[in-house]
């Protein structure tokens, strides 16, 4: 699909007598060998024009240039004469002679060529030999050209062609095999245009060489096919015409020759094995009748083997392939060509007169229309030599080499450009386009109407002048063609200039955006570039050149970037229908839809309230529908009667609201890559929770004055979040009122879209049996099972119909509400206890007081029976039973309630008694010494016991004054010493023994974790290893996290932790079986010794001591304060030494334990550091 243009030309004039032409790579600069007055001269061509090399006295004979190169690393020319001179001029001699002719052979020189890497020369002489010789013009070997190297062909004949080896049966013809050839090439030459010369032609990486060649004794032409050691490898197969020319494509595949017939030439192509492979016809020359006395002088393939140059005497023509097919894309009226040996499309040419050089540069492009909308029909000219393939992409997407339109040309084609000419007047509103084509001398011009389908039809007849000022009026002329052409092509929102360098860099108003560029487009929005990784990326286009965001090489994440088969091309884009046609390597096409081109047309059409192009555009390229309300949410939602109008089709609108979803699609799968200060809309956030109920409410409101909608008004109702099937089965319902013959079409479309056997239990939950029936019948149940079913509701009256249904569907509630319409208050009751409904049974009789009695009493005893003592109490308060109230009350723990309820029983004075012995009973039972005591002291008025239980409390002032209270004859003296000394003495034994087990812990627990952490981090593998750790560990494990971790997705430092890597591997730990994790969780509470887990479980230790610790802090307090108080003072003393050095070894552990550790591991969970609470000491109280 791409043409030669033109991109570059220089010349230089008046330099008469050309004979031979050669590149400088390194300069870039053209080297050529012309002979003036008896000498030759060698002129170098720069920029600033001829500047001479050297001069020396022709041959004396008749001679030819054969051969022309130039060594850039050292600055000398070689020349090749046909008289076997081979000549040396140095351009910087050092110490040598300028000019030198290194060698002669005498039997003279019929063609010579050096290697690629230009180490060694190969030269035939025309004593039939070939001499291979080294940079330094040393003869590596030689080689004789005979006719027994026909022996050598590894081709074998079995006899196809000849007569006794045809099948001459009946029916022979139709038996004939069709890949055995009628007749067989024997070799010989062509009747004329025969000049038996010799060509050589060296393949691509220099490993091998072609020798074309006539054999005298056979008088038939062949290739012989030579290794670089000057070994025969292979003959070619007899091709009868063969002549001279040949080319040896760089690639290393094909091997070029031309073969004449009778009324045709043809391009033959060889393998390296001698055997033909394929050909094509060479086109009739214009003004030549069958090329009558011009001939072809060589083939040459340019360096990257994309185009093969056919030189004929007066002409050369270009040739390109795709698709198999070979396309003549440029004819140039100069003969001499040589092509850059490095830059593809560069090549230099001597004019037909030998007076003249010329260097033109080409490049590879693709002739297409507009780009940009609405004449994005994707136009595309292709040129074929007098024929001008032309197909709009849009429209029909025929493959190359066919196309829709084949317009014959009145000449060979150099050029066409594609502008727009306006549009019809019909209906469709369709283009026009004007197609401009470029010959040699002139133009022609067509127009293509896409609204007619015909071919185009020229509008502009071409010039007959061949003069040069005509020329470049046409020259002229498509240059104006072109720039309009690329206005049309320009973008909107213009960066600045965008190009490509000859290396595929990318450049945007001289920044550089992307290396590796193998095409690129310009579209109103987008910047569309392919690169050498096999990616397709686009980048949107803003005002500002260096905000521009080239996207990474991430396909699989971001919208912008795709992959895209090696070697593929961008023909054109089509934004109006968002596809972009790429040219695949071998000549075919392949449309594409990227998506980020089909989101920012979505989008686009949004902003404009395009809903209808937008939800065809979605459904066309597979888009999540949410898009439409997700983009623009507030716009949406306000144009929701716009939106059906557009829409139109029932089934359009029930395909978006079916894909209704919570999810705002526009943040998470198609988030907006152009960032938010670069659009133009600003963006719009979507709302909250309760998108998709929102949306369907809107199109309920505006569907309910169509009447054409029900389909979509149920739709909207069950695609509810939750589902609203009675909302639409009540649609139905009313459908049916109203005697429509729809109802059973829509019955099949809400049974579509929900599950059947829901709609048949809302349907039932309606009372409505009709409407049960027609689910049912859409459904897969037996219709033995429902009729009977249904039958059975239709027998009962209308209220027992509606408990009944009710209760079959379990909805309990509305059941009981019937029970109390029918009045049943009995069989109320056993409804309410088997579903447990006596809240809902207690607002129903609310004004019924006995009802209401009944069933509070049965409310009471379901409290009671399950545990629910308070509230049991305050229903048997309510009914009366004191009885029942105050043991709840005790079973509840609420002794107050239980002895203030005990009294309104009434009880005796021993009973009373009891029932407060059985309470503090309970209370001590519990560890509630406070009311064990209080229980005691005012009701038992037991002073001892509720001393004992205040002292147990660390309430020693209550005891205190408890005691002391007692009137002198009960000598409280005594008390105090016999209960409150000895209770003192009870609580400091205890306090002393939680001391002495707080240190023991500390002194055990703190160095093991210092232990540990020192193993940890000496050796992190062993100590993670656990009990494993003195086993042989591989030393090829890797300590990075990997994704294939066994220990659940992590690293050996994240296994034991609650916290797995991030990415695909924090994924393993859920796949962990529920048994695994709860044995995990059974070690790390034990904290075995030496398991990865003890750390962990001794840190947690520590914490809970030092809360324990903090907790005892002012009981301690008040023990030492009474053990002062009673005289104690040494065991005070000691009791308040043991809780300093406690406290303090707590504080001292704590900043150890709780530290954070030096190279802790990333994403470890560490512990809340515990608060050491300060002890307050009594002030008169030494530590001595």
């Amino acid at each position: 699909m791409r043409n030669l243009r033109c991109v570059g030309q220089k010349s230089v004039q008046n330099v008469p007598g050309i004979e031979a032409i050669a590149w400088d790579a390194s300069s870039d600069s053209i080297l050529n060998l012309r002979a003036a007055d008896g000498l030759l001269h060698l002129d170098r061509w720069t920029e600033e024009g001829l500047q001479p090399i050297a001069s020396w006295d022709a041959p004396p004979t008749p001679y030819k240039a054969i051969n022309l190169h130039f060594f850039a690393d050292t600055g000398i020319a070689c020349i090749i004469l046909d008289i076997g001179d081979i000549i040396v001029v140095r351009e910087s001699p050092d110490n040598e002679e300028k000019i030198e002719i290194v060698g002669s052979i005498d039997a003279a020189i019929s063609a010579a060529a050096w290697s690629p890497d230009e180490e060694t020369l190969v030269v035939t002489t025309k004593a039939s030999t070939i001499i291979y010789l080294t940079r330094d013009f040393e003869e590596l070997t030689s080689v004789e050209l005979t006719s027994r190297d026909l022996d050598l062909s590894d081709h074998v004949s079995v006899g196809w062609g000849k007569k006794e080896t045809q099948f001459k049966g009946k029916k022979a013809r139709a038996l004939r095999d069709p890949t055995v050839p009628e007749t067989i090439d024997d070799g010989r030459l062509a009747d004329t245009n025969e000049s038996c010369e010799t060509t050589i032609s060296w393949r691509g990486d220099g490993a091998y060489l072609a020798v074309n060649s006539v054999e005298n004794a056979s008088q038939r032409r062949m290739i012989r096919i030579y290794s670089r050691e000057g070994i025969l490898d292979s003959v070619s197969e007899p091709v009868n015409g063969l002549i001279g020319p040949l080319s040896w494509r760089p690639a290393g595949n094909l091997i070029a020759g031309v073969q004449l017939f009778e009324d045709k030439r043809q391009v033959v192509f060889f393998e390296r094995n001698g055997l033909r492979h394929g050909q094509f016809p060479l086109r009739p020359l214009d003004g030549v009748q069958n090329g009558n006395g011009v001939s072809i002088r060589s083939l040459q393939w340019n360096v990257d083997s994309t185009v093969l140059a056919v030189t004929y005497d007066d002409r050369v023509q270009f040739w390109t392939m795709g698709n198999y097919h070979w396309y003549l894309k440029q004819e140039i009226m100069d003969p001499g060509l040589k092509w850059h040996p490095e830059k593809p499309l560069v090549f230099a040419l001597i004019s037909k007169g030998k007076e003249r050089i010329r260097r033109l540069q080409y490049s590879l492009e693709v002739c297409a229309g507009p780009i940009l909308p609405p004449f994005d029909y994707g136009v595309v000219a292709v040129i074929d030599g007098k024929s001008l393939k032309i197909t709009p992409l849009r429209q029909a997407n025929i493959p190359p080499p066919m196309s829709l339109h084949d317009v014959n040309l009145p000449a060979n084609a150099n050029d066409v450009v594609i502008t727009l000419d306006g549009s019809d007047d019909g209906a469709c509103r369709k283009p026009i386009f004007r197609i401009l084509v470029l010959h040699q001398t002139w133009s022609s011009s067509y127009s293509l109407n896409l609204a007619t389908m015909l071919p185009p039809t020229q509008v502009e007849k071409p010039a007959e002048s061949r003069e040069t000022s005509h020329v470049a009026n046409a020259q002229e002329k498509l240059d104006s063609e072109l720039r309009l052409s690329l206005e049309f092509r320009s973008t909107e929102v213009a960066p600045g200039p965008i190009k490509m360098t000859e290396n595929g860099s990318l450049l945007a108003n001289g920044r550089v955006l992307a290396r590796g560029c193998t095409s690129y487009l310009v579209t109103p929005s987008h910047l569309i570039f392919t690169t050498s990784q096999q990616l397709l990326k686009l980048v949107h286009l803003i005002a500002d050149t260096e905000a521009l965001e080239v996207p990474s090489d991430t396909p699989e994440s971001d919208e912008r970037c795709r992959s895209i088969e090696r070697g593929a091309k961008l023909v054109t884009a089509m934004p109006s229908i968002f596809a972009v046609v790429l040219q695949m390597p071998r000549g075919n096409l392949e449309t594409i839809y990227p998506r980020a081109l089909v989101l920012a047309g979505i989008r686009q059409c949004i902003t404009k309230k395009k809903y209808k192009k937008a939800f065809l555009a979605c459904r066309h390229q597979r888009v999540n529908m949410n898009i439409l309300h997700d983009h623009h949410p507030e716009q949406f939602i306000a144009n929701i009667p716009l939106i059906i109008d557009q829409i139109k089709k029932v089934e359009f609108i029930d395909l978006f609201l079916s894909s209704l979803r919570e999810e705002d699609v526009s943040a998470t799968m198609y988030r907006e890559t152009l960032r938010a200060e670069q659009r133009e809309d600003g963006g719009a956030s979507s709302e909250g929770g309760g998108k998709v109920n929102i949306i369907c409410n809107a199109f309920l409101e505006a569907l309910a004055s169509r009447k054409a909608n029900v389909k979509n008004m149920i739709t909207a109702q069950v695609c509810k979040n939750p589902p609203d099937l009675d909302a639409g089965l009540i649609e139905i319902v009313r459908l049916r009122e109203k005697g429509s013959d729809r109802v059973e079409e829509t019955v099949e479309h809400i049974c579509f879209l929900a599950d059947v056997n829901r709609l048949f239990d809302n349907a039932l939950g309606l009372y409505d049996l009709q409407l049960t029936l027609l689910i049912a019948q859409q459904s897969q149940k037996d219709p033995r099972e429902y009729l009977p079913f249904l039958q059975g509701f239709e027998l009962m009256e209308p209220v027992r119909r509606k408990f009944s249904i009710d209760d079959h569907l379990g909805r309990f509630k509305k059941a009981l509400h019937h029970l109390h319409n029918l009045s049943a208050f009995d069989e109320l009751q056993a409804y309410t206890v088997r579903h447990n409904l006596y809240e809902h049974a207690l607002s129903l009789h609310r004004h019924d007081t006995a009802k209401y009695a009944s069933l509070m009493r049965l409310y009471a005893d379901n409290l009671k029976s399950t545990s629910r003592f308070k509230e049991a109490a305050t229903a048997f308060h309510y009914l009366g039973d004191h009885a029942q109230a105050s043991e709840c009350h005790r079973n509840a723990n609420q002794w107050q309630e239980a002895l203030s309820t005990s009294s309104l029983i009434p009880l005796s004075t021993a009973q009373l008694r009891a029932f407060a012995e059985t309470l503090a009973h309970s209370a001590v039972e519990t560890r509630d010494f406070r009311a064990a005591a209080t229980i005691h002291l005012d009701h038992l008025h037991d002073v001892s016991a509720a001393a004992n239980y205040f002292c147990k409390a660390y309430l020693f002032s209550d005891a205190f004054r408890a005691i002391a209270t007692l009137p002198s004859s009960s000598q409280p003296n005594d008390l105090l010493a016999s209960v409150f000394d000895s209770a003192l003495a009870d609580s400091m034994a205890v306090i002393t023994d939680l001391i002495a087990d707080c240190k023991a812990q500390l002194s055990a627990q703190v160095p093991r974790i210092r232990e540990l952490r020192e193993k940890k981090q000496a050796d992190p593998l062993a100590f993670l290893e656990g009990d494993n750790a003195g086993a042989d560990v591989p030393d090829d494990i890797s300590l990075a996290p990997t994704d294939a971790s066994t220990a659940g997705g992590g690293t050996l430092f994240t296994r034991y932790t609650n916290r797995s890597a991030t990415g695909a591997g924090s994924l393993a730990s859920s796949r962990r079986s529920s048994r695994n994790r709860r044995r995990e969780e059974r070690k790390r509470a034990r904290g075995k010794k030496g398991s990865v887990y003890e750390e962990e479980y001794l840190v947690s230790s520590v914490a809970r001591l030092v809360e324990r610790v903090n907790g005892v802090g002012e009981e301690v307090g008040r023990l030492v304060e009474w053990l002062v108080r009673r005289t104690m003072v040494e065991r005070a003393r000691a009791v308040e030494a043991g809780m300093v050095e406690v406290v303090e070894m707590c504080g001292r552990a704590v900043e150890e334990v709780f530290a954070k550790e030096e190279g802790e591991v990333e994403g470890q969970e560490k512990k809340d550091t515990p608060v050491v609470k300060e002890y307050r000491k009594l002030s008169f109280l030494t530590s001595g």
